[in-house]
């Protein structure tokens, strides 16, 4: 049986819209983190002029593969391996996407996943991070004070994290931010363009 997520069925047409757009000259991604794999089979079908490379930790694999097995679609690739604290797969790729990890690392993690993101995504390319953020030290909502929290008891190096100190890092590692977009459920979408030549 193929893992299932609510959230992923409930967001996957906001995110579609954005990604239509942003990915539409790019003809390869790679997703970071593709967790069950739903996404990806979605995405792929909807986005046929892509090559959708899946990746994450080796036990997340079986699942991705039952989607994709499922899907059978040309442009919808088996999962690559991905630690982003070592590991990561050989590219570049001309975009990369991820939803809903950078509040599940630590902070350092967070620094891996764009050192990282630098490496493979070639230059001019796309980084597309879809998830909750905090702004001004803030939350935006009280739905995601209580998720934080619910982080937090979880693991306590997780957490919504902060856009001003997100987007410094991205900077840090080559990457400009583009685009900051409104999602449902009090949710972002953030886009950067990678530099040629990254800053560090």
């Amino acid at each position: 049986m193929k893992p299932y997520s609510e959230a992923c069925e409930r967001n996957r047409e906001p995110l579609l819209g954005v990604l239509r757009e942003a990915f539409a000259a790019c003809r390869s991604v790679l997703e970071i983190g593709s967790g069950n794999g739903q996404h990806a089979a979605y995405f792929a079908a909807q986005l046929p002029h892509l090559t959708w490379h899946t990746s994450d930790l080796p036990s997340q694999h079986a699942g991705i593969r039952a989607w994709i097995d499922d899907a059978q679609l040309p442009n919808l690739c088996a999962p690559l391996a991905l630690d982003v604290a070592g590991g990561w797969p050989p590219g570049p790729f001309d975009a990369a996407f991820s939803a809903n990890t950078l509040h599940i690392m630590s902070w350092p993690h967070v620094g891996h996943f764009f050192a990282g993101a630098a490496q493979m995504v070639a230059a001019a390319g796309v980084l597309a991070v879809y998830g909750p953020f905090n702004y001004g030290g803030a939350y935006t909502s009280d739905s995601n004070a209580q998720f934080d929290r619910w982080l937090k008891s979880r693991d306590p190096a997780s957490g919504i994290r902060d856009f001003e100190n997100v987007c410094a890092l991205a900077r840090s590692h080559g990457f400009m931010l583009e685009h900051d977009i409104a999602m449902p459920a009090n949710n972002r979408t953030l886009l950067w363009r990678r530099l040629s030549e990254s800053a560090g």
